[in-house]
């Protein structure tokens, strides 16, 4: 089982940047893949982007060039690198593992990213 506490969100302009990180528990945290997914108000829950347990990646096409995803196995940490924020990238980010890409079976709280002027 892995147990997630998310960290990094907050308030920032549009154009902005932001670092979220996740902290996993564990010490099986290497053979999962882990993504992280964002809940907009109003709006289904979508992913974002996601790394396999062996470095593979997918990003959703709206933050493609904008987002960067990565893994730290010694430290059991995924981080997403969000640059060129845009009003529409404001939601809540939840970082999620699984033993295959987009088959995630556990789930952090959640951290508010808004972006915003």
């Amino acid at each position: 089982q892995v147990q997630f506490v998310e960290s990094g969100g907050g308030l920032v302009q549009p154009g902005g940047s932001l670092r979220l990180s996740c902290a996993a528990s564990g010490s099986m945290f290497s053979i999962y893949a882990v993504a992280w997914y964002r809940r907009a108000p109003g709006k289904q829950r979508e992913l974002v982007a996601g790394i396999s347990s062996g470095g593979r990646t997918n990003y959703a096409e709206s933050v493609k060039g904008r987002f960067t995803i990565s893994r730290d196995n010694t430290k059991n940490t995924v981080a997403l690198q969000m640059n060129s924020l845009k009003p529409e990238d404001t939601a809540v980010y939840y970082c999620a593992a699984g033993l295959a890409m987009s088959h995630y079976s556990y789930w952090g709280q959640g951290t508010q990213v808004t972006v915003s002027s």
